[in-house]
């Protein structure tokens, strides 16, 4: 499953072909990927604009003219292939060919500018969906979401009101994307290695006011941000 490094390498791939550019033709070609296809789903892309490309967790959300949202998820095997209209590549900083399935190819978005952005997946548990100005508090993809590892709002103080009392594992706590939204298996495996944490370790054990929690709160979010950082620097660590 791709984590917050491989998807923000994604958005940021994306986005010269994507950001500032109009849908031209929306091809789908099939009724849907993991799940179905919203009604009407190519009809309310044609047309409309792509005003910028963020990330959320592990989604991305392109924001549009329309005032709908693109939400799309790569799931595990979900790839996008950046490609000119006359065939020139144009892949964005990090790439990577391990060659091509055309039976593969799910949906295909013909942008102006000249870019043509097709979505493949193999086995197709990846989704895109739109969602509305007025849904995205309750919409259930974006609900319920805990704080971005890379945010101001992650910091110690703020491990230590989300592990308080909590029995759960470091990992477990950690993986929880109620808590943190993003982090998965490789990253939080990383970072607690380099906090120099066990995993098994009670999430609630370094939640307290003591010197040794703290210290240990701390050295568990220098860690996470530097493991993310370079893993993005890198273009993901898979």
């Amino acid at each position: 499953m791709p984590e917050l490094p491989e998807v923000e390498t994604v958005r940021r791939g994306l986005e010269p072909a994507m950001v500032g550019a109009t849908f031209q033709k929306v091809e789908l070609r099939r009724a849907g990927l993991r799940f179905p296809f919203p009604e009407r789903f190519a009809g309310r892309l044609e047309g409309v604009s792509v005003l910028s490309l963020g990330r959320r967790a592990k989604l991305l959300l392109a924001e549009l003219s329309s005032g709908d949202a693109l939400a799309m998820h790569l799931g595990m095997s979900g790839r996008f292939i950046v490609e000119s209209i006359d065939g020139r590549d144009a892949p964005g900083l990090f790439h990577h060919d391990p060659g091509r399935i055309a039976a593969h190819d799910h949906v295909v978005f013909d942008l102006t500018g000249g870019a043509r952005v097709t979505y493949n997946d193999t086995r197709r548990f990846g989704f895109m969906t739109l969602i509305g100005a007025g849904e995205r508090a309750a919409h259930p993809f974006l609900a319920g979401l805990g704080v971005e590892p890379l945010g101001n709002d992650f910091n110690a103080d703020a491990l230590a009101a989300m592990f308080a009392g909590k029995a759960a594992p470091l990992k477990a706590a950690l993986l929880d994307q109620r808590l943190v939204a993003g982090l998965g298996n490789i990253y939080v495996c990383e970072a607690l290695n380099r906090a120099g944490l066990s995993p098994l370790r009670a999430a609630g054990t370094i939640a307290g006011p003591e010197k040794p929690a703290r210290d240990a709160r701390e050295r568990l979010v220098r860690a996470i941000r530097e493991t993310l950082t370079e893993a993005i620097t890198a273009g993901g660590s898979t």
